[in-house]
């Protein structure tokens, strides 16, 4: 390993499969060199893998992971020069976002993207089979404005398919067969799977074949498969073989673990008995039935962190049960407010590729690459997440 400098830090090289690891990300912590996985969430394992580790460069790798400023980059996916020029890219303050679909998700999306993005986003893409839809909500949502500021929200544009990927983020709310309220089904997420999975396969082989380098952000149920599904289908060539030319595991992250983290604080301001989740707690995993929420990470209480867990996987069905689909708060919380923390380089929450599957958990962009938060888990908590963890493993 020969680490190099780049702009006020160094790109620290390694060589993993692609199909098991990220092309780049922040490096927070040595044990990250041993290899990807779902440890890199608990400070504790990081720490064991770090000690058994030998490294030539330790004391310049622990001084610029100290100040924030080293980058691991997988040489899979790129030589050092490749990795050196993709990550010259200027940032931009303000960004081009287009929305694939506008039924009740993606209308919510959009209207709070609008509202909320005016300092990172500089204009709202839309395209929906339905031009109608697109012309009533360019129509509606451009006489939405503060009077003599009017350029202060971004403007909202009608797209052509073949533009949707002219952009900095392309947003998939496209979804096929979503259950009626009343229905029985009680993992409405999963049954979507099959339908939503063809969907975005297509549009991520679209996303390979215009060269997209921007981030791919899944809102469409259920999240953490489909962002895994558009990964491997991006990356397949003409014979159905993956030769990794797609989209980088990076670029792709899910969201919709911001709603369940917003649920549990709903039940925790209702409840004295959770009041420590709002201080101390942590979402974890799935947006469905393999929900991981921490009451609190220093004071871990199992039991009580399995209650509020349910009461935030089957808040959607209390909504149902009134006769309404549940899509307002997972469009504002989990898409809308997520998507603007990660423009604005602050933690989140939203899935990202991790030892070769899409976990949710607290994480940011930085220009440095990705960074996720690893804290000393307690035993009980990291025995929930690695079962969360296998879970997705298992389904594609």
């Amino acid at each position: 390993m020969k680490c190099e400098m780049w702009k006020n830090g160094i790109l620290v090289p390694v060589e993993r499969p692609m199909e098991q690891a990220k092309g780049c990300c922040r490096l927070t912590d040595l044990g990250q060199l041993v290899k990807e996985g779902f440890f890199w969430l608990d400070q504790k394992q990081l720490d064991k893998k770090a000690e058994k580790l030998f490294v030539a460069e330790k004391c310049v790798l622990i001084d610029a992971i100290e100040k924030g400023q080293a980058t691991l980059v997988n040489l899979s996916y790129g030589t050092m020069e490749e990795w050196k020029k993709r990550m010259e890219k200027e940032a931009k303050p303000r960004k081009k976002v287009h929305l694939l679909a506008l039924g009740d998700v993606g209308s919510m999306v959009l209207t709070t993207l609008k509202l909320l993005g005016g300092d990172c986003i500089e204009e709202l893409g839309i395209y929906d089979v339905n031009d109608a839809v697109c012309r009533r909500w360019e129509s509606e949502l451009n006489q939405a404005a503060y009077p003599w500021a009017y350029d202060a929200l971004p403007e909202v544009v009608i797209l052509k398919e073949e533009e949707l990927f002219d952009c900095d983020v392309f947003v998939f709310c496209a979804s096929k067969g979503i259950p009626p309220a009343g229905s029985d089904i009680k993992d409405v997420r999963m049954a979507q799977f099959e339908a939503n999975r063809e969907l975005i396969s297509l549009f991520a082989k679209k996303a390979r074949m215009d060269g997209f380098k921007g981030l791919f952000a899944v809102v469409s149920d259920p999240v953490d498969p489909l962002c895994k599904a558009a990964f491997f289908a991006s990356n397949e060539n003409m014979e159905g073989q993956f030769d990794g030319k797609g989209l980088l595991p990076e670029q792709i992250q899910g969201y919709g673990l911001g709603v369940m983290n917003a649920r549990a604080a709903y039940y925790a301001k209702q409840d004295a008995r959770f009041a420590s989740f709002l201080t101390e707690g942590r979402a974890y995993g799935p947006h469905g039935e393999d929900l991981v929420i921490a009451n609190s990470i220093d004071h871990y209480d199992d039991a009580l962190s399995r209650e509020l867990t349910r009461l935030a996987v089957e808040a959607n069905l209390r909504t149902r049960e009134l006769g309404f689909k549940p899509y307002v708060a997972p469009a504002i919380s989990s898409a809308a407010i997520s998507i603007l923390l990660t423009l604005r380089g602050e933690w989140h929450y939203s899935s990202n590729f991790l030892g070769g599957v899409y976990m949710g958990c607290k994480n940011r962009t930085t220009e440095y690459g990705l960074e996720m938060e690893a804290l000393p888990l307690p035993e009980a908590l990291f025995s929930r997440i690695e079962k969360a963890y296998q879970s997705l493993e298992a389904i594609l």
